[in-house]
Parts: structure tokens; sequence; C-alpha cells
């Protein structure tokens, strides 16, 4: 018979993001496929007795491509294992777990969702930026930063996001955020519109660096922002105190 797999978000970071289902379902694994985006903590927390398979991407370089970790789920549950694909944030949300997902349904594998708190909500917060405000914003728009690049054309719709008056939310946007910012200025966005990015977040370095839409990209350059790194771009963000941040224990 078949095992299972449970695609488990491991949230922003740190074991006092996880969820109790996500912690039962962990100490049960006999196998758990890894990213490097759940944090050490929770790394070293992982059953001694399963077998852990790192499958995370470091910069360029990827220890396992997309279509040999989807293999190594199938080929694990068919097994008969109890398989752990463990991610940081929320498997759904630019976690590539929806790809996962179809695939498994396809080689007719059991497979469970493990939510998990995605870092778009909880690192804003974390460092007093409130994702909607009454003066600020009643919306929230949560973007990559990073398309497939195997596209053709960009999904996104700049005008669009340009034009919307309430919270943007960019993760794995780093690299691009100059390009980024050019294209909502270009659109119509106020250069003035302020922006924060916040690097390793809920993490003991973690690191908030602001400024104008303008000049974020020259700012984030200058002080060598590096990702993993949440950016927020919005009225919300001037409600931002240097040095009122939650620091993790």
């Amino acid at each position: 018979m078949n095992g299972k797999v449970y695609l488990v978000g491991a949230g922003p970071g740190g074991e006092g993001f996880l969820t109790l289902r996500a912690r039962a379902v962990i100490d049960a694994a006999e196998v758990v496929l890894y990213d490097q985006l759940p944090g050490e903590e929770i790394l070293a927390s992982l059953p001694a007795q399963a077998e852990k398979i790192d499958c995370g991407k470091y910069g360029s370089e990827h220890t396992l491509e997309q279509d040999e970790i989807e293999e190594l789920l199938i080929r694990k549950a068919k097994e008969g294992k109890v398989v752990v694909r463990l991610k940081g944030g929320d498997p759904f949300l630019f976690g590539r777990g929806g790809e996962e997902l179809e695939v498994l349904r396809e080689a007719g594998i059991d497979v469970e969702l493990v939510p998990g708190i995605s870092s778009a909500l909880a690192v804003p917060g974390a460092v007093g930026i409130p994702l909607t405000h009454r003066k600020f914003a009643s919306s929230v728009t949560v973007i990559t930063g990073h398309e497939d690049p195997a596209k053709e054309e960009s999904a996104l719709d700049w005008a669009v996001l340009a034009r919307q008056r309430g919270t943007l939310v960019i993760l794995m946007g780093v690299k691009n955020l100059p390009a980024i910012a050019a294209s909502l200025i270009s659109q119509g966005k106020d250069p003035d519109t302020p922006v924060a990015i916040i690097e390793r977040g809920l993490r003991r370095d973690q690191r908030v660096t602001t400024g104008a839409l303008a000049r974020i990209g020259e700012i984030a350059r200058q002080t060598g922002v590096r990702p993993p790194a949440v950016i927020v771009i919005g009225g919300v963000v001037s409600l931002y105190e240097e040095g009122k941040e939650i620091i993790p224990l």
C-alpha cells in the first residue's frame, strides 16, 4: 500500500510559529524533504529516526530540481512511507505546493495540506507594520517578485497594481526591486510612497530598511539588502518605528 505525503508549512521561522498540526505531522514522519527556509531551529527538531533529504535552493544552486523532488515524493510514498514535504511559510503561497499536489494526485498518492503562517502576514506585523489600517489601506495584494523565467510575458499587470490604494506585499523581490519600483512609478504610483524591506524576519538577525519608492532600489544596494526578505509598499509603512520590532528570543 502507498504511504501518504503531507505538504507542511513551517511558518516564517522558529518552532514558536509551527502549528500544532505541523508539529504532530513532522514528529510522525518517516521521510522529510525540507527546504532551507524553515530555519535551523526547526530543522534541528526533525525526528532522529526520519530520513532527511535537503531540497533547498541556495542562490542559483539547487540541491534538487523540482521534477526530482516530485519523483522522490512519489517514490517514497509508494514505498509505504509517511512523507513530509517541509516548506517555509505556507506551501500554497509561492511555495510550489500546488504543483506538487497536482503531481501527487496524478500518481494516486494520498496527500494532505498542513497550512503554515505566511511570512507575508507575520513578518510585517512583527516589526509594527499593519497590512491594513483604516487610515491607509483597506486591501492587501501579495505578489511574487520572481516569476517563472520560462514565461513569455509577466502575469503581473503593473498598471493595475500601481492604481491600487491598498498595501502591496512582495515576496522574493530583492533582486528585482529596482525594476519593480520603476514599473510601478512608470504606471503612475507616487514616487514618494513609503517602502519597507524586512530581511530575515522574526529571526535574531532581522533588519528593516525603509525609503521612498523612487529611491528604495538604490538604498537597498547601498545597505547590502539580501534575501530572504519581505517588501511592503504603501501608507502603512509610515507606522513603522525603528527600535520597536519584535526580536525573537
